[in-house]
């Protein structure tokens, strides 16, 4: 406790009330009196660890206040109505915010009331966090000392718990911009769910580590002298090691060949204003040849999470490729501890929440919506994808940033733009090349859409976007498509409902009967748009086993319930339905990958 008021007091930034913490503390330790951990530790020790964590970022004093008490609710008989009497509305609002969050595990070993549990958390969480930030910074420093005492857990608790974090907290530590948090993260919970490839990479890299950095120190003061002749001022330089699994995640890439990694170990220059990181980088690249295309400049367009830098690969001493960062001080705080250090450099004394509005945490905003209009069912899976799957992040023509999942399309990158354009997308250019819209972006690809003069979402699309904004998007367009064609066709047709009705009941559908039937009923049949929507009696094409989907049947052959039925994906109108026997359909077979199952629902 000593501790963690001494480095509050130190901490630069906010407005400092250890009278607040002190309170808080005793208040904790009360609520917690008698409870241990599995380690057998006082459970005090958990809160405490938590509350310093947060001012080690410096953060303010009632977030701290928060994390002393983050489990008093949870974990004793205290209310949420005493709690808000003792500390206010603020610190109550945190500490609810951070009640009841259950953990997630592997979706595919949970069962349905479980998965609705977890999805349902998760909901509450970001809602929170929607309306202050500063809700998954205590949950973040929660799961960081978390994972520091796994070790006293089950085998099969530390996979699962090891897993989500891997999962889901690490990806919200770097869209964070944290990116210190995130690398440690990782770390602890590689060990625990890919056990042998962790022994395996320990193995290939730990000599190569050692050897990189003895290099590495070898070389700094030849850099620091090239900088100084030059009238550089240098605050700071010194090296980063790879963290382990973003290391092992760079080699599944590289096939698995360590000499392809270039920034094993980086050498990192701090220095004080945005005019010096440019001065730094000419002088290093006057006495150094850089590599081709991995000269990346972070701070004319920073990262999607604010991250700003510079950097070069270059042929170094020896002709050894050594990866050089450059940043201001600043930019480095900012580099490792995200929001949070944003937060720390505001104006002293302020109250007022971090809301998810902020430019840096304008995802959770998207988040919350997202999570607010899902059902649990398939949400988990598409959530991860969303929102915490490896990002990349492309720019519009005037130099927009869209941060999207990786392997996202142009036309995911059209809706992220605007609903609109998405609909209107005809075709892409890739910077400056026309691509294909099932093109994998990249980051850093300039992409401009090309927009048609009308909406025309194909069916197809579904199989190739990755977002689920895109995707409901989509589905929105085609259903309203079909249930406007179905209006009209039901109010126009007045001899085809019962006519589709008698069908049913009556003779075979391919006796005499129906045949003449079908002659009368097209000869009477009002023009009305091709999409057709069957009268739910008949029942209604199922495609590739689905239902719902936007289909037209097809006037060549006009298949009825009964007939042998197959499907042909047509470009802007969903599926057109024949009879398996269709000469129309038999001309198309060269084309085969249009060619879908189908047949009628019972």
């Amino acid at each position: 406790m000593d501790n963690l008021l001494t480095k509050i007091l130190e901490s630069p930034g906010r407005k400092k009330d250890p009278g607040l913490i002190e309170k808080a503390y005793k208040f904790a330790e009360y609520a917690h009196g008698g409870q241990k951990r599995l380690s057998g530790e006082d459970y005090i020790t958990h809160p405490l660890c938590v509350a310093y964590f947060l001012a080690d970022l410096g953060l303010d004093s009632p977030t701290i206040a928060a994390g002393l008490l983050h489990d008093v609710i949870e974990d004793s008989g205290i209310t949420l109505e005493e709690l808000k009497k003792e500390f206010g509305a603020d610190i109550a609002f945190l500490v609810e915010g951070m009640t009841k969050l259950r953990k997630i595990s592997d979706a595919a070993n949970k069962e349905d009331g479980a998965h609705r549990s977890h999805f349902n958390s998760l909901k509450k969480m970001f809602f929170a966090t929607a309306e202050d930030i500063r809700v998954i910074l205590i949950k973040l420093a929660d799961k960081y000392h978390n994972m520091e005492t796994l070790k006293f857990m089950s085998k099969a608790d530390q996979k699962r718990i090891a897993l989500e974090t891997l999962e889901i907290y690490a990806p919200i530590a770097a869209r964070l911009g944290m990116g210190r948090l995130k690398g440690q993260l990782e770390d602890m919970a590689f060990p625990y769910v890919y056990p042998r490839e962790y022994s395996w990479l320990l193995k290939k890299v730990k000599e190569k580590y050692s050897d990189r950095l003895n290099y590495i120190e070898r070389t700094k003061p030849m850099i620091r002298r090239y900088l100084k002749d030059a009238g550089v001022a240098i605050i700071d330089l010194n090296s980063r090691a790879k963290h382990y699994y973003s290391l092992y995640q760079k080699l599944k890439r590289k096939d698995l060949d360590p000499e392809k990694i270039h920034d094993l170990v980086a050498m990192r220059i701090i220095v004080p204003d945005i005019s010096s990181c440019y001065e730094a980088l000419g002088v290093i690249h006057k006495h150094y040849k850089p590599l081709p295309g991995l000269i990346k400049d972070y701070i004319a367009l920073p990262k999607p999470n604010g991250y700003q830098s510079l950097h070069t690969t270059i042929f170094c001493e020896k002709g050894r490729l050594v990866e050089i960062q450059i940043r201001t001080e600043s930019m480095h705080d900012y580099a490792e501890n995200g929001i949070a250090a944003h937060w720390a450099y505001s104006e002293s004394g302020k109250t007022k929440p971090i809301a998810a509005n902020a430019k840096e945490v304008e995802w959770v905003a998207q988040l919350k919506k997202f999570l607010g209009e899902s059902k649990t069912g398939e949400s988990l899976a598409s959530l991860k994808i969303d929102f915490f799957k490896n990002r990349i992040f492309a720019f519009t023509p005037k130099g927009d940033v869209k941060d999207l999942p990786e392997g996202a399309t142009p036309i995911d990158f059209a809706y992220a733009i605007h609903t609109d354009l998405g609909h209107t997308t005809k075709g892409a250019k890739v910077n400056g090349k026309i691509v294909s819209l099932n093109y994998e972006l990249k980051n850093g690809d300039v992409v401009e859409i090309m927009k048609g003069k009308e909406k025309k979402p194909s069916f197809d699309w579904l199989k190739v976007v990755k977002t689920a904004m895109a995707k409901k998007a989509i589905n929105s367009w085609l259903r309203e498509a079909g249930d406007k064609t179905s209006d009209v066709a039901l109010k126009t047709s007045d001899v085809q409902r019962p006519t589709e009705t008698r069908l049913r009941t009556g003779p075979s559908p391919g006796s005499d009967v129906v045949n003449s039937r079908r002659r009368i009923n097209a000869k009477h049949q009002p023009k009305t748009p091709s999409v057709v929507i069957q009268n739910k009696q008949t029942g209604e094409p199922l495609i590739a086993g689905q239902r719902g989907l936007l289909y037209k049947v097809a006037k060549c052959c006009n298949p009825i319930p009964g007939q042998k039925i197959a499907g042909y994906m047509t470009l802007n109108q969903g599926v057109s339905v024949h009879t398996a026997t269709c000469t129309n359909l038999k001309k198309s077979k060269g084309d085969g990958k249009r060619i879908v199952a189908a047949n009628w629902s019972k």
